[in-house]
């Protein structure tokens, strides 16, 4: 019992180390739940008709990024501290993003270049590159076998190739392949699962 204690007490410190990082690169961070702000209640409505129902849970399933803002779920601090540190390194690969193209670039190549469903190519490459980290995290956190984990592969594929994010790149294969490079590159053992 004492030793499970001390495992969440270690996940809670570095969750909250992994905080102080971003703070301290990014002095206006915040982190907001998603039923406080209209902006996101907004934004679920016009998601789930845009999506014709594709993304109906954008308010309690997701974490999203806007600028130097990372709005979360109302279950967020009722999440295990490994979860939230894998989606928080996964944000702060979006936080960057933010400095470094603008809030209005960003926003423009997220959602309309080249198109805004189904080829969503900007889209796919943000998301990509932070998926690569949310991979880096849970194979440090987890070990990286996780990776060949079937339901968390197939789990973070269909972020690409579902509604979640508009369909944003509708070829399984490229990404079946792009996950298989990437958990092997961090350590998952070559029997990956295809």
């Amino acid at each position: 019992m004492s030793r499970n204690r001390d495992h969440v007490i270690g996940a809670e410190a570095r969750y909250e180390a992994l905080l102080d990082e971003i703070r301290a690169e990014f002095p206006r961070f915040l982190v907001i739940d998603k039923r406080d702000s209209l902006l996101q209640r907004s934004i679920q409505h016009a998601l789930t008709v845009v999506t014709l129902g594709g993304q109906r849970r954008y308010l309690e399933g997701y974490v999203t990024t806007l600028g130097a803002r990372v709005y979360v779920p109302s279950t967020w601090a009722a999440r295990a501290a490994a979860d939230r540190y894998i989606t928080m390194r996964h944000e702060r690969v979006h936080l960057r993003q933010f400095r470094r193209w603008s809030f209005p670039l960003m926003a423009l190549l997220y959602l309309l270049l080249p198109l805004p469903f189904g080829l969503a190519w900007c889209r796919y490459r943000f998301e990509r590159a932070a998926y690569e980290e949310s991979l880096r995290a849970a194979a440090e956190v987890y070990g990286p076998a996780v990776l060949c984990d079937a339901a968390f592969r197939d789990g973070i594929l269909a972020q690409f190739t579902s509604g979640a994010y508009g369909w944003m790149w509708p070829f399984p294969g490229a990404l079946a392949r792009w996950y298989e490079r990437t958990a092997l590159a961090l350590g998952a053992p070559p029997t990956l699962a295809r």
